[in-house]
């Protein structure tokens, strides 16, 4: 793939999108923070939107590459790995023969070096990469390949493809598990998880868990996790010893609350889950599996992260091209941050 040109496009395609510079107001020069940074894909406008979190305003806008989706830091924190891809949106219901033909060239994970803000270079993702892993020892990234129904795994060092493996139609989602041996990869077209064992590189397991799953949480035990069912309005409780549903936890009504992205509390004593066209952020309690409360976050939210100190919460609202700011201690929104078109992913990083 050539940098030089992927990232001349994306920043061409920000431009046209209005995206190329922080809106007005907002801080683009000044003293480093002494809090952390909240990092952002923006699916529609190429790039990627760093917020300072003292300030809450917009201190750069990067080019990243085309279509830019799952986004998650190095475990050293010093590199952003970002999927991007050069397949064209085809939302549901879209007649997907009226779409331009894929640009195949695109297709990669972007590393993006957090220390130069910059990214160094791009390294295989496989076809159409949505959203990905990375090993504790940060050698190896697990890609979804969603047009080609697999998982790659992607040696970072080489920047090379090394193995494919054949999971469920339409894979996004992938998690690994606590201690490394296997992973779970989420089929939206076939409402399943298949589980992969990462020594082998095979497909261990397929079970069913609901319509639409797209995320997935582990306990820290690895001895249970969470998987979103978006169509059901449900988040499954799964067994993942046996890797199978315990029980199916009902949001709201289907259809209305679209269960979509989960993120544990660092004590895993909670889990937050966005709801898309539901407009809200839920909270349920792990010991009982029960919703404790819940609060309106912007339009269709998806993409989470939170602050390092676990005290603030943020949400990717496609729509409205914004990121909602939670106060976790009072379960009340802050604040709302203008980023790129359309974020999908973001993450937060101390500084």
């Amino acid at each position: 793939m050539n940098l030089k040109s992927m990232i001349a496009v994306a920043g061409i395609a920000a431009a046209l999108t209005g995206c190329s510079t922080p809106p007005a107001g907002n801080k683009t020069n000044g003293p480093a923070s002494t809090g952390y940074r909240i990092y952002v894909s923006n699916e529609g406008s190429h790039d990627m939107t760093i917020i300072d979190s003292v300030s809450l305003q917009v201190i750069q806008t990067v080019p990243i590459g085309k279509r830019p989706r799952g986004i998650h830091a190095s475990p050293d924190r010093n590199t952003i790995y970002v999927a991007v891809s050069g397949t064209p949106p085809a939302p549901p219901g879209v007649d997907e023969s009226t779409l331009p033909p894929p640009d195949k060239s695109a297709d990669g994970i972007a590393v993006f070096d957090v220390n130069i803000n910059k990214v160094v270079r791009v390294i295989e993702g496989g076809s159409d990469p949505e959203n990905f892993d990375i090993s504790a020892d940060g050698k190896i990234i697990y890609v979804s390949n969603e047009d080609a129904a697999g998982v790659s795994f992607v040696e970072i060092q080489s920047g090379k493809l090394t193995k494919s493996v054949k999971v469920g139609d339409e894979p996004e989602g992938v998690r690994l598990s606590p201690d490394g041996s296997f992973i779970y990869v989420t089929s939206e077209a076939e409402g399943s998880v298949g589980v992969v064992d990462t020594k082998s590189a095979t497909r261990t397991k397929l079970f069913k868990t609901g319509r639409r799953p797209r995320s997935i949480a582990f306990m820290p035990d690895g001895k249970h996790a969470y998987v979103n069912a978006e169509n059901d309005g449900t988040v499954v409780f799964v067994d993942s010893v046996k890797h199978e549903v315990v029980k199916a936890i009902s949001l709201g009504e289907p259809g209305v609350i679209k269960p979509m992205g989960l993120l544990l509390s660092p004590d895993a004593a909670k889990l937050y889950v966005t709801s898309g066209r539901g407009h809200k952020l839920f909270v349920l309690d792990t010991a009982t599996n029960a919703v404790s409360s819940s609060v309106e976050v912007g339009q269709r939210p998806w993409g989470l992260a939170m602050s390092p100190d676990g005290k603030t919460l943020f949400t990717a609202n496609g729509p409205s091209d914004d990121i909602s700011v939670v106060d976790l201690a009072t379960m009340k929104v802050t604040g709302s941050i203008k980023c790129g078109k359309s974020p999908w992913g973001v993450i937060t990083l101390p500084r």
